[in-house]
């Protein structure tokens, strides 16, 4: 499509490289004042058709040729830089095809309308004084190319079929009224940044808003999936509600057409804007698009899409990186639709990192089932009945996680693991995992616990049994392999098991700190661990206690005069690994893919 430099200019100008735009007013203009009980906004989208007249957008200065305009070229130099292209200041042939690029309609630089008790210092926070957090409700609106003409004769056809094999979930809670929050009303309870200030987000799919291209269960699922990508990486649950009364619900999501659901926006048929959505608030699809599940090759993602809207709705603006989820323009979702590294840090500016403490860490080593058959290992976190499986290469939890203790780990207790050993010497290969008073052999050949093994042992065995000498419960323990021995923690004591002589070593129990002492005094967690473990990663055993670890000094700390097998002073958890995040456990029944 050849672009004309009028549309360039109209381009700049609204989405505003030419100069920031005043995007919060913009819905205000000409609208009538808001009643007491504050209704949505009358429509506005003649103003923010693509196309319309300088003037029905603002009052924007003409020039007769406006590549010749100073303003104009250094506009153009910054789209091109932001967007790494070229910086000619000229419509080349890459400038016309990024500003042709099918994209969100809210402008990429935009003058922060912050009201005086809610101002935060953008470079204290690490927010950008043009982000998005800073300003009261933003519809967005994301664009794609026209796929073809719809028939609206089809689409009739299948609504009336939809509504007569349909329930209607939620449609009795009347959910038909949407107001708009007042302004400034979600930054009540100190909530300073305009955020959400509750760690459960409820969230609905209305029920007079369904989709006629997916079934309601499709539609629900992708929107389930679409909030825990989120929540994956920071600490927010998002559950899904279907009978509270609507004022509790606090984002609601649905499909229309044309005039919809309340709206004062108006959706302009297939091929255009294909959603909007309000800071802390709603997000409307317009059902005029094709959307399909995240394996479709045709068709527009609902669940690329609605990562995007949520994304806004959480406080987040456009991102000018091709691999960010808030990247302005729409590219079609592969099958692994996830956050990058941006998206990521962006939304932890806002919300944080994930903490918390786990019932146990470990290395599970075992041969790889692949025709090489080498041993690998894979470092696994347990917090209750959860589990994730950490990525050491890339520092994050690997996709679709946490899952269900009970599904991955076949024949072991389901949750509160206690410890977790493995005993490997050229003798012996045991897995074994702790709770209560006993403990349960693992076969790694078969990725489940032995009721019995090949020495005759049936399992679950009493701990005392295994190990003589050492009776449960314990608060953790760990193989050395170097001394070859087990050590069993409980309170503030250890014992050291020998498994070469398969008893406890004299002298234990001992005082934990006098046999890992501290490296800092007072910097040390005393007793009641969670969790101690040798990480091949790291080439480090790690203390783990609430929230915090401590590193054992190794081979190289000791040539610094530190004390054998000290603890390093704290770090917390989440700055070591990161990314170890809850889901809402309705997530957990819901597969990812």
């Amino acid at each position: 499509m050849m672009l004309s430099p009028f549309f360039m200019q109209t381009y700049l100008w609204k989405y505003g490289w030419i100069e920031p735009v005043r995007w919060d007013s913009l819905p205000f203009r000409g609208v009538a004042s808001r009643s007491k009980e504050n209704p949505v906004n009358a429509d506005i989208s003649s103003l923010l058709s693509e196309g319309e007249p300088l003037s029905s957008i603002q009052d924007i200065p003409k020039h007769p040729d406006p590549t010749l305009n100073p303003r104009f070229i250094a506009a153009l130099k910054r789209f091109q830089e932001a967007n790494r292209l070229r910086v000619t200041g000229m419509l080349d042939d890459a400038t016309r095809d990024a500003m042709n690029a099918p994209r969100c309609g809210v402008p990429d630089r935009k003058i922060p309308e912050v009201e005086k008790s809610e101002e935060v210092n953008p470079t204290e926070s690490g927010i950008s004084t043009s982000d998005p957090q800073h300003s009261d409700p933003a519809q967005i609106t994301t664009t794609v190319p026209s796929i073809t003409s719809a028939s609206q004769r089809i689409r009739r056809e299948l609504m009336e079929k939809k509504k007569s094999s349909q329930p209607q979930v939620g449609s009795n809670l009347g959910l038909g009224r949407h107001v708009r929050k007042k302004r400034g009303e979600p930054l009540k309870a100190g909530n300073k940044k305009g955020i959400f200030s509750k760690m459960t987000i409820k969230w609905r799919l209305l029920g007079e808003g369904y989709s006629v291209w997916l079934n309601i269960d499709q539609q629900r699922s992708i929107l389930m999936r679409a909030f825990r990508i989120w929540s994956e990486v920071v600490p927010l649950n998002f559950e899904e509600d279907v009978t509270s009364p609507a004022h509790l619900i606090d984002i609601k999501l649905g499909f229309g057409t044309g005039r919809h659901l309340g709206c004062s926006q108006l959706f302009d048929g297939m091929g255009r804007e294909f959603a909007h959505a309000w800071r802390l608030g709603d997000i409307h699809f317009d059902d005029d698009e094709h959307f399909v599940p995240p394996n479709s090759e045709q068709g527009i993602s609902l669940l690329k899409v609605a990562v995007h809207e949520i994304g806004h709705v959480l406080g987040l603006s456009h991102m000018n990186e091709m691999t960010s989820v808030m990247q302005p323009n729409y590219i079609p979702a592969n099958s692994r639709m996830e956050l990058d590294r941006t998206d990521r840090k962006a939304i932890q500016r806002i919300y944080g990192r994930c903490s918390g403490r786990f019932s146990t860490v470990f290395d599970w080593v075992h041969r790889d089932h692949s025709a090489s058959g080498n041993w690998v290992f894979q470092t696994y976190f347990f917090r209750k009945s959860w589990y994730w499986m950490y990525e050491n290469r890339s520092n994050r939890t690997r996709y679709r996680d946490p899952r269900v203790l009970a599904n991955g780990w076949r024949g072991i207790p389901t949750s509160d693991i206690d410890a977790f050993v493995h005993i490997w010497t050229r003798e012996e290969d045991l897995t074994l995992f702790f709770k209560g008073s006993q403990y349960w052999r693992y076969d790694n050949e078969n990725d489940r616990a032995y009721l019995q093994d090949s020495e005759g042992h049936i399992y679950p065995r009493l701990i005392s049994e295994g190990f003589p000498g050492i009776s449960g419960p314990i608060d953790t323990a760990f193989y050395d392999r170097k001394e070859r021995n087990v050590f069993f923690f409980r309170g503030q004591n250890v014992t050291a098991f020998s498994v070469d002589n398969h008893m406890v070593v004299p002298g234990y129990p001992k005082a934990i700190i006098d046999v890992f002492p501290a490296c800092v005094d007072g910097d040390h967690p005393l007793g009641d661990l969670d969790a101690v473990y040798y990480s091949f990663a790291h080439q480090s055993i790690f203390f783990f206690k609430g929230i915090n670890v401590w590193r054992m000094v190794g081979d190289r700390g000791r040539q610094d005069n530190l004390p054998h097998n000290s603890l390093l002073p704290r770090i917390p958890i989440n700055e070591q690994w990161l990314d170890i995040c809850d889901v809402h456990p309705s997530m957990l029944t819901a597969p990812r893919r």
